[in-house]
This record gives structure tokens, C-alpha cells and sequence, in this order.
């Protein structure tokens, strides 16, 4: 048996690290990278979707039956620093710096409705678990700790964020945290949004209670 199938972690992250430099890659050109078999770096694979940081799609190349071409995902792409989260502080700065606080606000609520709109669209239609099991697989590949859950009083549903992607950022900013509670009102305009949990203030999460507008 080789170093690397004794080091599953090195191999995990060197496979990380060649489809980060190559773009996609199929499970038998990495194994053969990496002097592995196969079917080890298949298990290294399942494991690395299962913690969000590759997903794989077929491609038909050639003749043959299609094979699996595995990618990061934005998850995937966040273990690699990039400097990104040093530019957004930089710029929050110096916008805060120069701007009023209104203008600012406003530009991040611009931003909100951007993104909520990209949301919805991801999101699609459905029932209320449905399209909140698809947010919280987007919040995932964007780097959050994400799952949701129905809340306690029957008709409700609870999204927690164990762990935030812009957490360093809103420490510093805290209006950052309203965007993302409006981010949600825009997502679910057919929900009444409200936040019960909030990292900075209390506690190991970021929760948001969204209840039907309607009831069904």
C-alpha cells in the first residue's frame, strides 16, 4: 500500500488542489495523479461531496459511455484563499468612510435584491420545504453551515447557519446581518420572516423562523 492511501486527508486535499488547477477531472485521471486506485479515490470523492466541496456531472467526450467529470464547488473554491474577504472590508472601509450611512445602506440593499432575485430563480417554485432545502444547498455551496428544520409550532420552518461566510465581515459591519434578514423576506416573499437567532449577539448560530404568510 502506498503513502497516500495511509494519508486520506493529503490525498483529499491534494485532489482538492489538481481540480482547482485543472478545472474538472474524472475520478481515474486523479487516482492516477495521485497513485491511488480508483475505487480509493472514488471514497475520497464521495467524501468531499458529502462535505460540500466537489459535485460531478456526465459528459459524453468521445465514444463510450459517459463518465463523471468532478468540479469544486463555491465551497470547494473558499479553501483556497483569494484575498476576496480582505477586498470586501477594504471597500466597506472606505465606502463607510466616504458615503453616508443612508447611501450605504442603500447600495447593500441594492445588492440584497440581486441576489434574493438570483435566489428565486434557483430556488423555483414549490412547497415551502422544497425551496428551502434548495436555498439551503446554495448557502452551502457559498460556504455556509446551513440546514433547515419545521419548527416546533407545526406550520413554520427554521433555517440555522452554524457558520456564516461573511462572518468576519459583519463583525466589523454589523448592517451586514440586515441584508441577510431582508435577503430572506425577498427570497420567500409568500413567508413572514422574522430572525430568532443571532451570532452576534448570543449563541453558536444564525437562525431565521419563516412561517407561511398563508396558511395552506
Amino acid at each position: 500500500m502506498n503513502s497516500a492511501d495511509t494519508t486520506p486527508s493529503s490525498t483529499r486535499e491534494a485532489a482538492l488542489a489538481l481540480l482547482l488547477r485543472h478545472g474538472e477531472s474524472t475520478a481515474a485521471a486523479l487516482a492516477q495523479r495521485l497513485d491511488v486506485s480508483v475505487q480509493v479515490m472514488r471514497r475520497h470523492l464521495r467524501t468531499l461531496e458529502e462535505e460540500g466541496l466537489v459535485h460531478s456531472s456526465l459528459s459524453a467526450a468521445g465514444p463510450g459511455r459517459p463518465s463523471n467529470q468532478w468540479h469544486l464547488t463555491a465551497q470547494g473554491q473558499g479553501r483556497f484563499p483569494d484575498g476576496s474577504e480582505d477586498f470586501a472590508l477594504g471597500l466597506l472601509q472606505s465606502m463607510t468612510e466616504s458615503l453616508s450611512e443612508e447611501t450605504v445602506n442603500l447600495l447593500l440593499c441594492q445588492q440584497g435584491s440581486q441576489k434574493a432575485q438570483s435566489y428565486r430563480r434557483h430556488v423555483g417554485a414549490g412547497s415551502l420545504k422544497e425551496r428551502l432545502e434548495r436555498l439551503v444547498d446554495l448557502r452551502r455551496q457559498e460556504g455556509y453551515v446551513a440546514e433547515c428544520s419545521p419548527d416546533p409550532d407545526g406550520h413554520s420552518w427554521v433555517i440555522q447557519e452554524f457558520h456564516c461566510s461573511v462572518m468576519r465581515i459583519a463583525e466589523q459591519f454589523p448592517c451586514v446581518c440586515d441584508q441577510e434578514l431582508r435577503l430572506i423576506r425577498e427570497t420567500f416573499p409568500d413567508c413572514l420572516v422574522e430572525r430568532v437567532q443571532w451570532r452576534l449577539e448570543a449563541g453558536h448560530s444564525c437562525g431565521f423562523r419563516l412561517q407561511p404568510a398563508v396558511a395552506s
